[in-house]
């Protein structure tokens, strides 16, 4: 049985932490960190886990197999880099880090110490975008001819001390949020874009809140939008339309998939989820299915089971390249 050490109990650390409990016997959650008081202890209770206040701490002392890092983007180099010096399995949250130093300095220490890395870039495990990302691979419905990408959210609020709205620590939205779709752009097209045009719209401070990507690749057109400062209580919105030469996939506001053939037809694939839980973490993810996918790959390949990496080190980096080039180019500020 694998030992398990989460660092973070916030909304994405408590994700986790239901994920890990619901593998039952395969795995065990041996440790957990937070410094905020009393946040740990509901899973510790559950799961027999020893409490450290740090992530550090548990880093330096606890006896586990795989370190999973769920803090503040801000926090992700440090904690990696010592991690993947005592831990040979780190599995690090979206967005990897924020700028080249770190990425220099997490790719460095990667190669020094063979650690390896999946980095939480879950819609690459989010059941309709893998869907479409094999239909596309396999040349179902012929190449991607244009395709539109969106995702939307009130403002996240509840971070703890508000770090998501401070773009030293987060990036600002077009890093964290933006992110998910620019990763999944490049991973569905297999690279880098030939070109990219980006504008967005700021608050009173100049921080970017919306943002909007026109991506060429060759012939097809990708857009993606993503916003973070839409009134309270308006839901939060993730969908696609791709348009393919032979159908359109269209993942809509209700969490339907369909594809609409150029003969006339349309159908709903069946989807075979691995998973599916309602989630308590108080942020605007109900559905704990894609993260329990990512997490069940990632001990797969620990335990030797799967030898590609769908979401390595490499990978992250690169989208968050691209993701701070379109920031350039909106004319905002790179950290």
């Amino acid at each position: 049985m694998l030992k398990v050490g989460l660092i973070g109990c916030g909304g994405i650390g408590s994700l986790h932490a239901e994920c890990w409990l619901a593998m039952g016997g395969r795995v065990k959650l041996a440790a957990i960190a937070d410094i905020t008081d009393g946040k740990a202890d509901k899973f510790a209770e559950k799961s027999g886990a020893k409490v450290y206040k740090t992530g550090m701490e548990l880093i330096e002392d606890a006896d586990v197999d795989i370190i999973d890092i769920c803090l503040p983007t801000y926090l992700h180099t440090e904690h990696a880099v010592k991690a993947m010096e005592v831990c040979k399995n780190v599995f690090i949250e979206k967005p990897i880090c924020l700028n080249e130093r770190e990425a220099k300095l997490l790719l460095d220490t990667q190669a020094k110490t063979g650690a390896r890395i999946q980095v939480g870039q879950v819609i690459r495990f989010w059941d309709e975008y893998v869907w479409l990302k094999k239909a596309i691979d396999n040349n179902d419905y012929g190449k991607v001819v244009s395709a539109g990408f969106t995702r939307l959210s009130e403002n996240p609020v509840w971070s703890w001390n508000n770090w998501y709205n401070d773009p030293d620590l987060s990036g600002t939205m077009a890093l964290d949020l933006h992110v998910h779709d620019v990763d999944f752009i490049r991973y569905m097209m297999g690279g880098e874009p030939d070109r990219v045009m980006s504008a967005a719209t700021r608050n009173d401070k100049g921080v970017i809140q919306h943002i909007h990507t026109i991506y060429t690749y060759g012939t097809a057109v990708i857009t993606s939008e993503g916003c973070w400062d839409l009134p309270h209580g308006y839901p939060f919105t993730m969908i696609f339309r791709a348009k393919l030469e032979k159908a359109t996939v269209e993942f809509d506001t209700e969490g339907k998939l369909t594809v609409y053939l150029h003969t006339g037809e349309k159908f709903n694939p069946e989807l075979k989820k691995a998973f599916q839980a309602e989630s308590e973490a108080g942020i605007n993810v109900s559905d704990l299915g894609a993260y329990y996918n990512e997490l069940v790959y990632f001990v797969d390949t620990v335990e030797g089971k799967e030898t590609a990496e769908i979401a390595p080190l490499s990978e992250a980096i690169k989208s968050a390249e691209l993701a701070w080039t379109e920031i350039g180019i909106a004319g905002g500020k790179v950290i």
